[in-house]
């Protein structure tokens, strides 16, 4: 018998949110702990549920772009793609080529602006302030160049069903192309500014592990899933627009780790701008719009379709009971999902890893409440 005095265990519960900044958005995390470490975590969301679904069925084809802008309100473009490709896909209209090509150029370009606002505020995460005065100088040349096309820096209204709104500015292509050289090396100086930083690399590496199989059980897509090796990506497995056209990479993890979530993102900025330039190599004249009536109304069915949003598989489920209004638009989120393996990966962590571990998942508020 051991006269070694006994005490009582208790977990302690410990709130982040939800007005934590670090969580990125109106979301709260019950953290359950023993000492430093992190037993369990149980994500809270809804702060800000705006009803966007419910509302897709009282406003017109076209009106429901703008709601699409608003959801994942870091990525406008590529949302408006997704809802935009569903009302095509049940409407059986193919936009025309060129419509296309800026659609692609945009949506890329949207990704590298997402990806430098998750580079920048992500070092602020830990505790860097300098990357993100690099990674704002970009984007900000990226808005300039979306609010020259079309009108809004960021809700844009732009995509259209059967095309985009109006043709790009005759000095669209050089703008484009002056535009990747500067962020290109953007991107790079942010690059060696922050990936090998040695107190970067104790803060991500090994932290907010989850393999593969775990990964895909969890239902996450995007950078979020790649960075545990698994090559999955809706441009290549179920391609759209014309991304078969192009020749670009998928670039993938190792350990599933915050690094590896990180770093994804750089390299996904250097394969989206060389993407850019391919376009601009092949970038087509003709019509912008599909021939058709302006305002849709498709016949009576049910599509789904997706797209690579810069945080995963965007699905938009579609009903039409023939009218000028959807009869339900279902929103298939990333954000939402990703956070399905927030559990997994922080259970074990430090306390102080659980705000390098959900900002590594890069989620929107907007998108995952809707």
């Amino acid at each position: 018998m051991t006269n070694e005095p006994q005490f009582d265990h208790v977990d302690m519960m410990l709130n982040m949110g939800p007005q934590h900044p670090a969580t990125h958005g109106v979301f709260r995390m019950v953290l359950t702990v023993d000492g430093e470490r992190v037993v369990d975590v149980t994500p809270h969301i809804g702060y800000l549920h705006r009803g966007t679904e419910r509302l897709a069925e009282v406003e017109t084809y076209g009106q429901v772009i703008t709601l699409f802008d608003r959801v994942d309100y870091i990525s406008n473009l590529n949302n408006e793609l997704a809802f935009v490709r569903a009302g095509e896909k049940i409407m059986e209209v193919e936009a025309p080529e060129r419509a296309q090509y800026i659609r692609v150029i945009l949506a890329e370009l949207n990704r590298v602006a997402s990806h430098l606002l998750f580079i920048g505020t992500y070092a602020i995460d830990l505790g860097g302030m300098t990357p993100v005065m690099y990674c704002f100088r970009e984007r900000e040349r990226i808005e300039n160049l979306f609010e020259h096309v079309t009108g809004a820096r960021m809700m844009h209204n732009y995509m259209r069903i059967g095309g985009v709104k109006s043709d790009v500015p005759d000095d669209f292509v050089p703008w484009v192309r002056r535009l990747i050289g500067e962020v290109r090396m953007g991107v790079e100086e942010s690059d060696k500014l922050l990936s090998t930083n040695e107190v970067f690399l104790a803060r991500t590496q090994g932290v907010g592990v989850i393999d593969g199989p775990t990964a895909v059980s969890c239902g996450l897509s995007g950078p979020s899933l790649r960075g545990s090796g698994v090559a999955y990506d809706v441009r290549k497995d179920d391609p759209y627009e014309i991304y078969p056209y192009l020749n670009y990479k998928i670039p993938l993890g190792e350990n599933g780790d915050c690094w590896d979530r990180y770093y994804l993102r750089v390299l996904e900025c250097y394969e989206s701008l060389n993407m850019i330039e391919q376009c601009l190599d092949q970038f087509p004249a003709g019509p912008i719009m599909a021939a058709g009536r302006r305002i849709a109304r498709p016949p009576a069915g049910e599509v789904f379709a997706h797209s690579e949003n810069p945080r995963g598989d965007l699905g938009v489920y579609l009903v039409s009971d023939g009218s000028d209004k959807p009869y339900r638009v279902k929103i298939r989120p990333p954000s939402f999902c990703n956070l399905v393996g927030l559990a997994t990966m922080t259970r074990g962590a430090y306390i102080a890893d659980a705000v390098a571990i959900l900002g590594s998942l890069d989620i929107v508020l907007g998108e995952v409440d809707r």
